[in-house]
């Protein structure tokens, strides 16, 4: 019977992904693999590798010659060597939309709990203040401009949205043709240039070489003084020791994360401590019907393969055959 290895996962069980499996007629090899050679030690004989977070490197593809497919169930697929995949003709699929509508509202629920103060007044009342003052002046969000970087499916979501809440919706991304803005979205030639112009800035970028570590001390130099930044992205993407810095400083009035570089976040972050900051668990994705789709359409990607020789949602493009 057809092998498939799943590589690691953090679900309570993987009842789904057997039986869609088992429908198809394909086996499962389940594991937990957090290195490299854990991966190598139960993929071999297995065609295809489904996983969360396992290591997926140039070593693990050539010690394991039978693998055609690697699908991820995300979007992201940072613990992937999508080069090394490419070289060796092994297919890397991913899902990409399954879950846009859930962190495009999320972002905007974030921006709109730091703008309105909604955890700080309800931290206050549990201090035994009851003032509508107790945390600072707030401004009116149709006042305001929203800068979204990174206008893909989120991104795009994010900005309609939010039309009808802030004032103006911004946005920079510099692989996307003019036709492909929105017309209710105007657009910025530079990231410097959003970070100026924008009252909350909502990050909905993908972790590359490019995109690492970009809201920096140069960004925050741009920006409009009392910004709030927003990120549901990658949290690599913000540059923290800048960030805390450019609170410090009050360049930046508050921040609300749902991605951090590392995670959990430690306990000894200063980002915790901070009124002005709002966490939440790398939860934007979430929801009961998101987690379905997510975890179905991943293995369908490997199904395809099977059948087709090509899965739904390619990233790199394979000359491995079933």
């Amino acid at each position: 019977m057809t092998t498939v290895l799943f590589a690691d996962h953090d679900y309570p069980d993987i009842e789904l992904e057997r039986a869609l499996f088992n429908e198809a007629g394909v086996d499962v090899v389940s594991a937990q693999c957090k290195t490299e050679d854990e991966v190598i030690a139960h993929g071999g004989g297995c065609c295809a590798i489904l996983l969360q977070y396992a290591p997926i490197t140039d070593r693990v593809l050539g010690a394991l010659p039978d693998v055609g497919i690697v699908s991820r169930i995300g979007a992201g697929y940072d613990t992937i060597d999508a080069a090394a995949c490419e070289k060796r003709g092994v297919w890397l699929a991913n899902s990409p939309d399954y879950g846009v509508g859930e962190v495009a509202t999320h972002a905007l629920a974030l921006a709109l709990a730091s703008i309105r103060n909604i955890v700080a007044y309800h931290r206050d009342i549990g201090a035994g203040k009851w003032d509508f003052l107790s945390s600072g002046p707030l401004r009116r969000p149709g006042e305001l401009a929203l800068g979204v970087v990174g206008l893909g499916r989120i991104g795009k979501r994010m900005a309609h949205v939010s039309r009808n809440v802030f004032k103006q919706i911004i946005a920079y991304d510099p692989y996307l043709i003019d036709g492909d803005f929105p017309p209710y979205v105007e657009r910025m030639r530079s990231l410097a240039d959003l970070a100026g112009e924008s009252d909350i800035v909502s990050l909905h970028t993908p972790l590359t070489t490019e995109t690492r570590g970009m809201i920096d001390a140069g960004f925050f130099a741009a920006a409009k003084r009392g910004m709030t930044l927003v990120n549901t992205s990658r949290g690599a993407v913000v540059d923290l020791g800048d960030l805390v810095r450019a609170l410090d400083t009050g360049i930046v009035a508050g921040a609300a994360l749902d991605v951090l570089p590392v995670e959990p976040v430690p306990r000894d972050s200063p980002l915790i401590s901070d009124p002005r900051v709002i966490l939440t668990p790398h939860a934007a994705f979430f929801s009961i019907e998101a987690e379905k789709e997510l975890r179905h359409k991943a293995v369908q990607n490997i199904v395809s393969w099977l059948r087709r020789g090509r899965p739904d949602y390619p990233v790199t493009i394979g000359t491995r055959a079933p």
